[in-house]
């Protein structure tokens, strides 16, 4: 009867504890690269989130912090266990996003972004050549193995950020900023042999018509501009591809917690 009535009182504490692992890691969840896309069911998801929960539990359960008295406090501490998760999967999906914004800049550049559709990955509408990087980058995190870098630096933000603690504002924006800045020069960096033979071949095209006013153009160059296109992508879509893997896998290895 003794140890029952210890372990009825240890369940509240336990409770608490796994709802605040299960708030950081079901929010980051998410936003995972390879776990958070939208093509995954939400059932799974949330199983995984389950699962990731009570695989970190046992090791974090004595540095998790006491059920506050008051509900107020309890609710905070939650909040920012939330705000926690969220923030740190989406510093992992930003790795992720340079390839499917590197594929909407070449697809604009080699005449390709007349054509669009739905992207459930970044919503909205979208070309085809995004939606292809960004399948293919959800395909290269997975068969690589970087999508265990996130996952274990989930397990080691307790380290960096406390349960129940709120983010530093400071580090906070900084990591945001420096994030963005990241994902957009790198999609720029993969799109860049496009950016080149786009500002060549439209000045090719502007010395053309001011030496052969009367010829037509547009209607000549569109043709040789999605065939140039596709044949340089087909040429340099391996490189980009281990152009983007290696620098993934350097950002994902800075992230909070490794």
């Amino acid at each position: 009867m003794t140890d029952e009535a210890a372990l009825l009182a240890q369940l509240p504490a336990w409770a608490f504890g796994f709802v605040l692992v299960l708030c950081r890691a079901g929010c980051a969840c998410m936003l995972l690269p390879g776990v958070g896309e939208a093509e995954v069911p939400m059932l799974p998801r949330a199983g995984f989130a389950l699962t990731l929960t009570l695989a970190l539990l046992p090791p974090l359960q004595n540095g998790l912090p006491a059920a506050p008295p008051d509900v107020w406090q309890d609710m905070a501490m939650l909040g920012a266990e939330i705000a926690t998760g969220l923030f740190l999967g989406w510093l992992a999906r930003l790795v992720l996003l340079a390839l499917p914004l590197a594929g909407q800049f070449i697809a604009t550049l080699t005449g390709q972004s007349s054509v669009l559709q739905p992207d459930p990955g970044q919503g909205g509408q979208g070309t085809a050549l995004g939606r292809l990087f960004g399948l293919a980058g959800t395909v290269l995190m997975l068969t690589t193995g970087l999508h265990a870098l996130p996952l274990t630096a989930l397990a080691g933000s307790y380290r960096v950020i406390p349960a129940g603690s709120l983010l530093p504002q400071g580090d906070t924006a900084q990591a945001v900023v420096a994030g963005l800045a990241a994902m957009f020069a790198l999609a720029l960096r993969l799109a860049a042999p496009f950016v080149l033979a786009a500002i060549v071949w439209n000045i090719a095209l502007a010395l053309v018509s001011r030496l052969v006013p009367q010829l037509q153009v547009f209607f000549l160059a569109a043709p040789a501009q999605l065939l140039g296109g596709l044949a340089l992508l087909g040429l340099l879509a391996a490189a980009l591809l281990q152009v983007w893997q290696d620098a993934a896998g350097a950002a994902l290895g800075a992230l909070p917690g490794l």
